[in-house]
């Protein structure tokens, strides 16, 4: 059997990318990725036959600074190298936009898969944005 494919800023409704999440993620809630994407630099998709395996999205400030986001699996291709291969898919499309850094963030628990893919870890501040954060300025 071999690996899925993957494909650069191909067509891709709500309804894979959300039945893709909601596999993956069971708190997922659907979501539109229309205007996810009209903001990307870009994202790579998986396929296994006319499903929809694999994703992740990368994100850009317009200069040295790309963001990888939503790195996703179905969990029948986990633990196969696909992730990896979304992630060098990934940073190989940012690089040749220009990007000189890749950021991810991530919980603890998938601090070895991107230490796996190359990434190093830092320290770097969050802010959770709520709409009462507007009333208080």
């Amino acid at each position: 059997m071999s690996g899925p494919t993957l494909l650069v800023r191909t067509q891709l409704t709500d309804a894979q990318l959300n039945a893709l999440f909601a596999a993956a993620r069971p708190h997922h809630t659907d979501t539109s990725f229309g205007p996810i994407h009209e903001r990307s630099l870009t994202w790579i998709s998986a396929w296994r036959t006319d499903q929809l395996v694999g994703y992740v999205n990368v994100a850009t400030d317009g200069g040295l600074h790309a963001f990888l986001l939503d790195t996703t699996v179905h969990p029948t291709e986990q633990r196969h190298g696909l992730g990896h291969r979304l992630v060098r898919a990934a940073a190989q499309q940012a690089a040749q936009a220009g990007a000189t850094w890749l950021h991810a963030d991530y919980e603890p628990h998938l601090d070895g898969f991107y230490r796996s893919c190359g990434f190093d870890s830092t320290t770097a501040g969050l802010m959770r944005l709520s709409p009462g954060l507007l009333a208080a300025t």
